[in-house]
């Protein structure tokens, strides 16, 4: 039987001193088929340990629907780790951040952001429950039962959040309880508040940085006075956002960073080696005075890229690795050109009254979070006054994106992103507002914030009543477009928005895929039913991964759902990644 402890200076392995070499994986972002490949590159890597996050929403989408099948078997995943020779961190948060939607947090949630991340019994409640079926898979798997894991996070950067030491204790108290016992960590930027709110007594305190090394361990020093350092988030890149660039770190410099680590005799946890994909609806957003929605794309500018191949900075990590602990011989087998070739999309006319539930009829606009919908849109309709002139319309909020239609007809979008909250309606009959949720905040105190039209909206100053707001579920759109594709054209022209568009095409071998998405506007497309995920000509992404397990040798089938204007009918696949221009 293997041990786990720690010691006053040292990790202990087996009772002898062990220096952790992670790096992050998220099972949720990558297809479960491609498991295995991720996990071995990052042994090849140098690194003896993989660590991930478990995202409760991804789990748990409805109170009480618990999955951990398919995407979600966390313990087939820990399995493949355990089969390389590797061990396993876990990190179940609750809240998980991770650029991930609502942190992580299910939408069902108690909706008051008050209550989150507290010891609000009604939360504690939930948050047993699911930490109970966690454990029910961790436990069995830790390395002293003969499985990968070693270690076992609290709660996730909570110093930057709250300082309830009552909610961490009975995080600490459920875990145990659940049969957990190797060392419990959590982990706080290098910040003395954030150190010394989001950590209690027992557990062993780590670090989140990526730069000034020396000076982050002295501060981390300062609160963690014996055993081990251990930076559990070493920021090897960055994510993106719809609007932005495509952020990169210098590879040089990170390297570095990464040999100051090792050499001081600290634990590293990388993050990310492989970020993955945001595929369906699971990009979250920032919120620091501006909406800012991220993209599909997870690549990270990590060791291995979007699509699980290894970049110039997989190489020099692994050089900076060799000189600090046994490294394999094996090098992972170089990336290849995918597939490119252009397919021609037909046109099978206007999709947003398709696959719809039934409106909810009320006095005011009902939220997505009241509705309990967890796809993209709502449309909302009302019946205007009747108009002499054109009117002001006014909106509490319209979170995320909003298209404007009078009769049919556009007059605007209001974008949060901008912070729009008027526009000029002109006389009609009917007024509709289609609603995009964009993505779910994931860091901060907006944290299980509604969705949706928020508030009654304001005509002249007046309030317009008696509205009826449409749930569009996106995934089943696709499904019931792909059914009634049987008069559509062989030729088609971009139409009017928004469309719907598929395209067929045939592959010698299953093979990954990269979709160009420049010639389009703004939507969402499936390959062979697999969603995956938004488009937005707003960049910096212009392609979207297609992981090869999504893709066919006989027909495969797109269908791309634009929600604007689609300006070439045609999809264009190209040899690789395009994630936008860099950050100069």
């Amino acid at each position: 039987m293997s041990t786990f402890s720690i010691g006053d200076t040292e990790f202990l392995r087996d009772g002898r001193p062990h220096q952790i070499i992670s790096g992050a994986i998220h099972y949720f972002r990558v297809h479960p088929d491609q498991w295995q490949d991720r996990i071995r590159k990052a042994r090849l890597m140098g690194l003896n340990t993989v660590e991930t996050y478990v995202a409760w929403n991804a789990h748990e989408p409805r109170r009480g629907e618990w999955d951990a099948t398919g995407w979600n078997d966390l313990g087939r995943f820990l399995d493949l780790v355990r089969e390389e020779g590797m061990d396993a961190i876990v990190r179940p948060g609750p809240y998980i951040c991770a650029e991930w939607h609502n942190g992580g947090l299910p939408t069902w949630l108690a909706a008051d952001e008050n209550t989150l991340r507290t010891s609000d019994p009604a939360y504690l409640a939930d948050v047993a429950d699911y930490l109970r079926r966690v454990y029910e898979i961790v436990a069995p798997r830790q390395i002293q039962h003969g499985g990968p894991v070693v270690l076992v996070q609290i709660e996730n950067e909570y110093g930057a959040y709250g300082s309830d030491r009552e909610y961490l204790e009975e995080l600490v108290r459920i875990t145990k309880d659940s049969g957990i016992s190797v060392p419990l960590t959590t982990v706080d930027q290098p910040v003395d508040r954030m150190l010394a709110d989001g950590s209690l007594a027992g557990l062993h305190r780590t670090g989140s940085f990526g730069s000034r090394i020396p000076e982050r361990l002295a501060t981390l020093r300062e609160h963690q006075a014996t055993g081990p350092l251990m930076c559990s988030e070493f920021w090897d890149g960055w994510f993106d956002w719809w609007g932005g660039v495509h952020h990169t770190t210098e590879v040089a410099t990170v390297a570095e960073d990464l040999d100051a680590l090792l050499a001081a005799g600290a634990s590293v946890n990388i993050y990310m080696f492989h970020g993955g994909t945001n595929f369906g609806l699971t990009n979250g957003a920032n919120h620091k005075g501006r909406y800012l929605p991220l993209v599909t794309s997870y690549d990270y500018d990590a060791p291995l890229d979007e699509a699980g191949n290894p970049t110039e900075k997989y190489y020099a990590l692994r050089d900076v690795i060799a000189k600090h602990a046994p490294v394999p011989d094996e090098l992972p087998e170089p990336a290849v050109p995918a597939p490119s070739f252009t397919v021609p999309l037909r046109n099978i006319g206007t999709w947003t009254d398709a696959g719809t539930a039934a409106p909810a009829s009320a006095e005011h606009p009902a939220t997505f979070d009241a509705l309990e919908h967890l796809s993209a849109l709502v449309r909302y309709d009302v019946e205007l006054p009747e108009l002499s002139a054109p009117a002001t319309l006014t909106v509490e909020d319209a979170r995320d994106l909003a298209w404007v239609r009078v009769d049919g007809q556009s007059i605007g979008i209001l974008a949060r992103t901008r912070h729009d909250h008027t526009i000029t309606v002109p006389p009609g009959k009917i007024l509709s507002i289609l609603v995009e949720d964009q993505g779910r905040v994931n860091y901060g105190p907006r944290l299980g914030e509604e969705k949706g039209l928020i508030g009654t909206p304001l005509l002249n100053g007046d309030p317009l009543r008696g509205w009826r707001s449409t749930p569009l579920d996106v995934a089943a759109t696709a499904a019931v477009i792909t059914a009634r594709d049987t008069e559509a054209s062989a030729e088609s022209e971009a139409g009017a928005a928004p469309s719907a568009w598929i395209g067929e095409f045939e592959l010698p071998d299953a093979s990954d895929l990269f979709l160009d998405t420049a010639g389009w506007g703004k939507g969402y497309a499936f390959m062979n039913g697999f969603f995956l995920g938004r488009y937005w000509r707003n960049g910096p992404q212009r392609t979207l991964y297609i992981p090869a397990p999504a893709a066919r040798r006989e027909t495969n089938r797109l269908v791309v759902l634009e929600l604007e204007h689609l300006l070439k009918p045609r999809a264009q696949f190209l040899p690789g990644l395009e994630l936008g221009d860099r950050e100069e």
